[in-house]
């Protein structure tokens, strides 16, 4: 079994801010505060950060694939701006009427990743900021940690046991911590 360290991000609503009509163009993709700066943090501290993230406006045909590997390249120069580093995405481009198994709440971009990369979930964070991110997390054995932005605000309500955070970056602190913890415990 792979032994690095892994942790998967959700995209629009965590690392960027979320609109009701898509993210269509680079100019539309904004960084929430303090999201380069845990993306940074997650990065010094060895861990592999994965971006998974349904993107049906490509499926809707209101996103080009063109557009949305500009958007993707301008994330990633973002987050090298601030010493952090993506090491791999998947997105699921397909639209929500297709009942595909990898568009989440499913588990399909998880399991996937699992296989792929031999990966064991079950020791793996995996951040939302929705119910549909959360149940994808759960349902492939992964660790799920909401946020309050993008769609999280009722996270806490919908799921009362799960750890729910102000951004990101209160999320990648409290994954540094817990690794303390348990190197601690060892």
């Amino acid at each position: 079994m792979n032994q690095s360290k892994y942790i998967i991000l959700d995209r629009d609503g965590v690392i960027n801010h979320d609109s009701s009509a898509y993210i269509k163009t680079p100019d539309e993709w904004i960084p929430i505060e303090r999201s380069m700066e845990a993306i940074s943090l997650l990065t010094k501290n060895s861990y592999k950060i994965i971006l998974i993230s349904n993107q049906a406006g490509i499926g809707r045909g209101i996103i080009s694939y063109d557009e949305m590997l500009n958007i993707h390249k301008k994330l990633v120069n973002t987050c090298s701006k601030y010493g952090g580093n993506i090491f791999s995405t998947y997105y699921c481009y397909d639209h929500p009427e297709k009942n595909s198994s990898f568009r989440k709440p499913k588990p399909g971009m998880y399991l996937e990743i699992s296989e792929r990369l031999n990966i064991d979930l079950s020791g793996v964070f995996a951040i939302g900021d929705s119910i549909r991110d959360m149940r994808a997390a759960l349902a492939s054995g992964c660790k799920p940690l909401g946020v309050k932005t993008g769609n999280g605000s009722e996270l806490s309500n919908e799921m009362p046991d799960l750890d729910v955070f102000d951004d990101l970056f209160d999320a990648a602190q409290y994954v540094l911590d817990y690794d303390k913890q348990y190197i601690l415990n060892i």
